[in-house]
């Protein structure tokens, strides 16, 4: 089975899911009043320089001040040793005007990430405006094909010397591969009016200030997610799938005969169980087809992944039950990676292997799986713990930051306090109050599961409680209390 794209598109939000095989590998959504930043290029004003950090605070006109390191600021054609050598001091200063582009979204209480070295990409290339260089991206392999791709650039940038070098610097994407010249032509000419066009806002501009908006999510799919692979892109709304028609006409034309507007009366999202796999990818528990499970805990720091056997006991022996769960783990996680949209340092603890060799077979797996992902990932091996270290690229919120907000009961630990361990926080502070006050009886007001708990379960600790104070205790749930809010007033 081929590969499409499905796009739901509402006023208020526009969800996009990757089909491959029957099952969706990617999800993204995107909130008309929460849209993400990332690419956007903005007229910024420098508010603080950080010596100690090599890094600055700068106002884009956001709620949060964003963040540059000085890697992300000094000049790219300088040596190692010459970048090193320079300090935040020496190329920034308070009240600066900077022009900068977000290269990581606001994530948590982190704000934005952001560089001066300018990247704009269309279909089959990214223009660097202060570099001079022409990339391939890695991913086309064929050395003749690169060779190829290259020439038609320089071709095309440099007119009569061959030995000059491009006023602008160039990055040919995975899609180049097979294109012709005409069609990079076009790609040329529209980055260079693009260019001009964010210059020509920059000079009229006063920091801080927008000056270039990345495309929507609907469009982006269009221009980043499209490849040979994808057999048809559905739309369920008719103006959106006009519009992308027309952006595929000027853009991306050989997507054009792919796009399909999808009238059908069962939800978009329903084909290939998408709504289902959104939900199971807001859960912790992941469920292998062999009896073992996955358990993903995400934090601030660090993503964990735990590989249980669970109900899989094999046929042969342990090693081979063991060995067979953690292949089946590590073709569960790449996709999983994917879905969640999870970044930054991903710790998996598969279950130890004695055998060397199903250790390299773990491994070639999970990386034969990861470089299907079009986030770059790094994989380290295993540590001395028997852990595996990976990276992958974070540069906006994972699927459970953009749906879901941190638990108001636990505060984001995934524990509460058992009626129990409350009960006992109550006792200690009536007899707190009973040194401090004094009165003629206590009210305390906290949720049913806890009223509950003290008027069964503890009322002989209560009724010894009551005798020790030589006061009455009254109690009253309510159900505006969570589990571990209690009130105790004086009577």
């Amino acid at each position: 089975m081929g590969e499409e794209i499905l796009i739901n598109f509402t006023p208020m939000e526009t969800r996009v899911a990757v089909i491959e095989n029957g099952m969706p590998q990617e999800i993204y959504v995107e909130r008309a009043k929460r849209r993400g930043i990332l690419g956007n290029i903005y007229l910024g004003r420098v508010v603080r320089v950080l010596p100690g950090m090599q890094a600055a605070f700068v106002d884009v006109g956001l709620e949060r001040a964003a963040f540059i390191h000085v890697d992300e600021v000094v000049d790219q054609s300088l040596t190692p040793d010459e970048r090193a050598s320079l300090s935040i001091a020496q190329v920034l200063r308070e009240g600066q005007s900077l022009l900068v582009q977000v290269t990581k979204d606001p994530i948590g209480n982190k704000g934005a990430r952001l560089t001066t070295h300018i990247s704009l990409p269309s279909r089959y290339l990214v223009l660097m405006p202060d570099a001079s260089h022409i990339g391939v991206s890695q991913r086309i392999e064929d050395d003749e094909e690169r060779e190829r791709l290259k020439q038609i650039l320089r071709s095309e940038l440099i007119a009569d010397d061959n030995t000059a070098e491009p006023e602008f610097g160039y990055i040919l994407r995975t899609v180049a591969e097979g294109v012709t010249e005409l069609e990079l032509k076009a790609d040329i000419s529209f980055l260079h009016r693009l260019w001009e066009s964010i210059q020509n806002r920059v000079n009229g501009a006063k920091a801080p200030a927008t000056v270039y908006e990345d495309l929507p999510l609907n469009m982006r799919a269009l221009r980043d997610m499209t490849h040979s692979e994808i057999e048809r892109i559905r739309i369920d709304s008719k103006e959106t799938f006009q519009r992308a028609q027309s952006f595929a006409r000027t853009l991306v034309p050989e997507i054009e005969t792919k796009l399909e507007y999808y009238p059908g009366e069962r939800p978009i999202f329903d084909l290939f169980n998408v709504e289902e796999e959104m939900e199971k990818a807001l859960g912790r528990k992941v469920e292998l087809k062999s009896g073992g499970y996955l358990i993903f805990d995400q934090t601030e720091a660090m993503t964990t992944i735990d590989i249980n056997t669970g109900a899989f006991v094999g046929h042969r022996n342990l090693e081979e039950t063991i060995f067979k769960t953690n292949l089946e783990a590590a073709t569960a996680i790449g996709r999983q990676l994917r879905l969640r949209n999870l970044g930054g340092i991903i710790i998996i603890d598969f279950i130890d292997m004695e055998d060397p060799e199903h250790q390299r077979q773990v491994l070639r797996t999970l990386q034969r799986q990861l470089d299907k992902d079009h986030a770059k990932c790094k994989v380290t091996g295993v540590s001395e713990l028997g852990l595996v270290e990976m990276t992958r690229k974070r540069t906006r919120e994972s699927l459970e930051q953009v749906l879901c907000e941190t638990c108001e009961t636990c505060s984001g630990r995934g524990m509460i306090r058992t009626p129990e361990t409350v009960c006992y926080q109550i006792f200690r502070e009536i007899l707190r109050q009973h040194r401090a006050y004094d009165t003629d009886s206590y009210l305390v007001i906290a949720a049913k599961t806890v009223v509950d708990y003290l008027l069964e379960d503890a009322s002989d600790h209560v009724a010894e409680l009551e005798s020790f104070i030589g006061k009455t205790i009254r109690f009253q749930s309510d159900t505006h209390y969570n589990p571990e809010h209690f009130d105790v007033v004086l009577r």
